[in-house]
């Protein structure tokens, strides 16, 4: 009925199977808006600002720390297929697969250290701890991740020129501060524009 009603459906939800389930069954594009496993649209909006920032994606270093979430993922594989450098910084439990088991990564690494991650990074970039749907983990993650707050200690480790990005929603205090998040460095709002006019793009690029 969907198919019959909707030029398009853009679907968040949990489980990955929803998205591929609907997808085989639809006669409409259907767009992965979030999953437990993957973001896609974020990581889509963020290489286009970080082209938009830094006028290339070509040997660009990113940052990524904090918990292996959906993003992280979706972090792996587009530093993959674009030959970006990826450094994801987590602590045990919490980090994503690592890249022997999603194929041939050679540049993403997975590491404990988010001061070793940061070393020459040209983005840095962070997410929530606890995501939608971990309320009953939320005490257990803070106290797990509390190592890994984006904060002006942690920029310093990166270099002068870091930019700092996070696909919000924030818990300011947590995974990033108020100093860095409203800092100079932060480019976290031009980012959270830049998702409108990419959903565009896809809309555009699916429907014509």
């Amino acid at each position: 009925m969907l198919s019959r009603y909707l030029s398009a459906i853009l679907i968040r939800t949990y489980d990955h199977n929803d998205v591929v389930q609907l997808a085989e069954h639809a006669d409409i594009p259907v767009i992965n808006g979030l999953t437990d496993l993957s973001h896609p649209v974020q990581v889509l909006t963020d290489i286009f600002t970080i082209q938009e920032k830094l006028g290339r994606i070509e040997d660009v270093k990113v940052a990524y720390v904090g918990d292996g979430n959906n993003v992280a993922y979706s972090w792996m594989l587009g530093a993959s297929i674009l030959g970006m450098r990826l450094a994801v910084a987590s602590p045990a439990g919490y980090r994503p697969l690592t890249p022997e088991t999603m194929g041939d990564q050679g540049q993403v690494e997975i590491m404990e250290d988010p001061h070793a991650a940061v070393k020459d990074a040209d983005i840095i970039y962070t997410d929530v701890w606890v995501s939608m749907g971990e309320d009953d983990q939320a005490e257990k993650k803070i106290k797990a991740l509390k190592h890994y707050q984006i904060n002006r200690q942690l920029l310093a480790a990166a270099g002068k020129d870091a930019l700092v990005m996070h696909c919000l929603p924030a818990h300011r205090g947590q995974e990033i501060t108020s100093e860095v998040m409203d800092g100079e460095h932060s480019i976290v709002f031009d980012q959270a524009e830049n998702r409108l006019h990419v959903q565009k793009a896809i809309l555009e690029k699916l429907l014509t």
